[in-house]
C-alpha cells in the first residue's frame, strides 16, 4: 500500500496503540472496519476523531494530501477521550469536540510546524501518554472481551457467563468501548483475522482460511466478508486492506485456536 506507512508505536503505549502512520492520498481509498478507532491530522484540515466503524466506506482527498495519525486498539480510546464509542460509531468529529478547543489548538499548532511525519507521530504519542495519565481507568471486562473475541469466535452467551455479567451488562459495556456490542465486534475481528492469515506467509485456500478463522464454511465467510467490507473475500485480499496495521494486528493469529483466559473456546455463526 504504498500511499499509507503504519509504524510500531512506543513500546510504553503497545497496550493502547496498535500503530502510528502516515499517508499521502492518491484518490479514492477503501477502509475495511478493525474494531478500532484513530486520531489523525489532516493538512489543511485539522485534527479529527474518527469512530469505530460497522462497514466499509471510502473517502477521497486532493491527490498529495499530507495525513499522520495514531490507531486506538478496540475500546481503548473511549476512557481517554470520555466519550462512548457509540456515540461517534461511523462518524469523524474533531477534537475540540470531545477535548475542548483549547486542547484542540495547541495540539494542531504543534503538528502544523512539526517538521515531518516521525515528529508528528511523537506530538500524538506524547498526547496519548498525557490522556493516560488524567483520564479514568479503562473498564476491566473491556480487555477481557477483546483478547477472547480477537483468538476466536465466541457466542455472546458464553462470553457473558465467562465473565461473570448479565448479557445485558455485557451489550451496554461493549457499546461504551468498542461502539457496538459484542457480536458485531466479533464478525469484524474474524474478518481481520481472516485477513492477518491470508497475509501470514503461509498458503491456504479460501475454505482452509475460512475454517481457520472461525466461520462455519466458506459461504460463511464469503457473506460476511460482503456485509462489511462490500468485496468478496478474494477481492478484499486483492486490495489495500490487508497490512493496514503494519507488523501490528488487532488479532493474534499465532494463537487463533488457543485458549482464552477464560478456560475455553466457544464457536458462533
Amino acid at each position: 500500500m504504498g500511499w499509507y506507512t503504519p509504524t510500531s508505536p512506543s513500546s510504553d503505549l503497545t497496550d493502547t496503540l496498535v500503530c502510528g502512520w502516515s499517508a499521502r492520498t492518491e484518490g479514492e481509498h477503501l477502509l475495511v472496519p478493525d474494531g478500532c478507532m484513530d486520531i489523525l491530522w489532516i493538512r489543511g484540515i485539522g485534527i479529527r476523531l474518527c469512530g469505530p466503524e460497522t462497514s466499509a466506506w471510502s473517502f477521497t482527498l486532493p491527490p498529495g494530501t499530507e495525513s499522520v495519525g495514531v490507531r486506538f486498539r478496540p475500546g481503548a480510546a473511549s476512557p481517554l477521550f470520555r466519550t462512548p464509542a457509540s456515540e461517534v460509531r461511523n462518524i469523524r468529529v474533531g477534537l475540540g469536540d470531545v477535548l475542548g478547543s483549547s486542547w484542540e489548538r495547541a495540539l494542531t499548532d504543534r503538528l502544523d510546524n512539526a517538521a515531518g511525519s516521525d515528529e508528528r507521530i511523537t506530538l500524538f504519542e506524547n498526547a496519548v501518554r498525557s490522556l493516560r495519565g488524567s483520564r479514568r481507568e479503562a473498564d476491566p471486562l473491556i480487555g477481557h472481551v477483546r483478547r477472547a473475541l480477537a483468538r476466536h469466535s465466541w457466542t455472546v452467551g458464553a462470553l457473558a457467563d465467562a465473565t461473570s455479567v448479565t448479557e445485558r451488562q455485557l451489550q451496554r459495556r461493549c457499546n461504551d468501548a468498542f461502539g457496538y456490542g459484542p457480536a458485531t465486534l466479533r464478525g469484524i475481528l474474524r474478518l481481520q483475522r481472516f485477513m492477518a492469515l491470508a497475509q501470514s506467509g503461509k498458503r491456504r485456500s479460501l475454505a482452509e482460511l475460512a475454517a481457520t478463522s472461525g466461520y462455519s464454511d466458506q459461504a460463511h465467510l464469503s457473506r460476511e466478508c460482503r456485509r462489511i467490507s462490500s468485496l468478496t473475500p478474494s477481492d478484499l485480499l486483492a486490495s489495500e486492506a490487508p497490512g493496514w496495521h503494519g507488523s501490528a494486528s488487532v488479532v493474534d493469529v499465532g494463537n487463533v485456536q488457543a485458549l482464552d483466559r477464560f478456560g475455553g473456546e466457544e464457536s458462533a455463526a
